[in-house]
């Protein structure tokens, strides 16, 4: 009985192993002359499909070779900011305003290198309003990184290094990854002692959208995963069976600030298009519909409306002469697809838009007076004013690194996770600066405020930057009311 069930052991794993692993704008003056980086790999994995696996000792040999291929395609990046700090003792000696303190700060993630002349990705906050960026490769050699362009919208950054023939991953398509598949995560997690550590998992979900990207009117449509990711992790490779590098880990959802196996990637087909855009035009370049949204289309909206598919997004209003409206899309109408793709929410249509392309053709099927049909749009190219407003503004950023820590809404899915109810209000934290201020006062990641000050509740990150702000005019001082695990507690330091 042992025997015949080691032998079904070992076919089932042999069969999750062979489990189809597929392979895969404003103009710029120059763009008549450039020439696109080449993206070429240098490292030859064996695919999944072409490997024979008879014994367990092969299947872990398969995974090694995997991991021995990719890493060295993987760099840590250390980055340097220059802080300022308003020391406010020095109100009581004749100047209010005082001259700011500057100090120095280190932050530490991971890269992926994609082209052989020095292209490197990684995550846009692991290098925000940084002074100076070094990364590390596998063999130690260090070099200085020219930041090429970032995006805060999809979490994406492009780095370059004057170094050539370097080690280069595949470039897989994430579009074609399957839920359970297995997956590498590789990156520096914690501390640079660890870079190029490895964890194994599947991929859990795709096309996930948390809300860590709200505030910036970001893109999600994350890959979720169970490989351990940890601070420091970001910004490294998430990589397929056939070795090809399908994601960039991003973020975490944790109660303790660790690894709880929930970990999220930005797709590498996401992090390829933001790429190209930042190369050829030095900047992001968004496609645009124009419509805004007029309501979610859920189980009693469908009934309402007379729909049979309780899902969709209700088209507000059309932008005169925007692609939308050349298109014939009209007020009222409902969008049920994308390209034959459900439309389950208007985060998850305003991703599919945004992260396409200017002059792309998407095909929208729509429920008009009770009649479906399909209509084609060519999308233009997003205006620069809503691109604008789109756009972090600088002041929040400084806001952080006074504060030395960084909020986000708090969102009914965050509260549940977090064990709270799902009407709580408050902002939750989201990074805690070693060293500062609010930590060693016991701030915490996943702590809720509450409360600023006395009796000056707070319902969104805006309101919170507002309290802020006012107390930095004050006297300096930051009180804070916070739930942690249900319980309530005050937290105060000086900024």
């Amino acid at each position: 009985m042992k025997n015949i069930r080691s032998s079904y052991l070992l076919w089932a794993l042999v069969a999750i192993l062979l489990v189809g692993f597929y392979t895969i704008d404003l103009d710029s003056g120059q763009a008549s002359v450039f020439t696109m980086p080449d993206f070429s790999p240098t490292t030859e994995v064996e695919k999944a499909d072409q490997q024979s696996v008879p014994t367990l000792k092969d299947f872990n040999d398969a995974i090694v070779n995997i991991a021995e291929e990719t890493s060295p395609t993987v760099v840590t990046v250390t980055v340097t900011k220059t802080i300022e700090r308003q020391n406010p003792l020095m109100r009581f000696f004749g100047n209010p305003q005082g001259e700011p303190e500057r100090y120095q700060r280190q932050g530490l993630g991971s890269g992926v290198i994609v082209s052989q002349d020095g292209y490197i990705l990684t995550n846009n906050h692991v290098v925000a309003n940084a002074d100076e960026v070094e990364v590390q490769f596998y063999n130690d050699e260090r070099a200085t990184a020219k930041v090429v362009g970032t995006d805060p919208q999809t979490d994406i950054a492009v780095l370059k290094v004057d170094k050539e023939d370097l080690n280069v991953i595949e470039l897989g398509n994430s579009e074609q990854i399957r839920v359970g598949e297995m997956v590498l995560a590789i990156g520096s997690p914690l501390q640079a002692d660890l870079a190029h550590s490895v964890s194994k998992g599947i991929v859990s979900a795709k096309n996930r959208n948390i809300g860590i990207l709200a505030e910036q009117g970001g893109y999600e449509r994350f890959i979720q995963t169970d490989a351990a990711i940890n601070p420091g992790n970001s910004g490294g490779a998430l990589v397929n069976m056939d070795g090809e590098l399908i994601g960039i880990n991003t973020a975490i959802a944790s109660r303790s600030g660790g690894n709880d196996g929930i970990g999220f990637a930005v797709p590498i087909d996401i992090a390829k298009s933001v790429m190209k855009s930042i190369i050829e035009h030095g900047h992001v370049v968004r496609a645009y519909l124009g419509i805004s949204m007029g309501g979610e289309v859920d189980a009693t909206m469908a009934k309402a409306l007379d729909l049979g598919k309780p899902y969709g997004v209700i088209i507000g209003s059309v932008a005169e002469d925007g692609p939308a409206e050349e298109a014939g899309l009209q007020e009222d109408d409902v969008i049920q697809a994308i390209d034959g793709e459900a439309v389950r929410s208007w985060p998850a249509f305003r991703t599919a838009i945004g992260t396409a392309s200017p002059g792309d053709e998407v095909t929208l099927t729509i429920n008009r007076d009770g009649e479906t049909r399909d209509i084609t749009v060519t999308l233009g190219e997003m205006p620069e004013e809503m691109m604008a407003q789109q756009n972090r503004p600088a002041n929040d950023q400084s806001m952080d690194d006074q504060l030395g820590f960084s909020v986000r809404e708090l969102t009914a899915d965050i509260a549940r996770q977090l064990q709270l109810d799902p009407g709580q209000q408050g902002v939750v934290v989201t990074e805690v600066t070693d060293g500062s201020n609010a930590q060693r006062q016991g701030l915490q990641r996943g702590d809720v405020i509450t409360e600023v000050g006395r009796n000056n509740p707070v319902t969104s990150v805006a309101e919170f930057r507002e309290a802020i702000s006012a107390i930095a005019e004050d006297d300096g001082v930051v009180l804070l009311r916070v739930l942690r695990q249900g319980n309530k507690q005050y937290i105060a330091f000086e900024l």
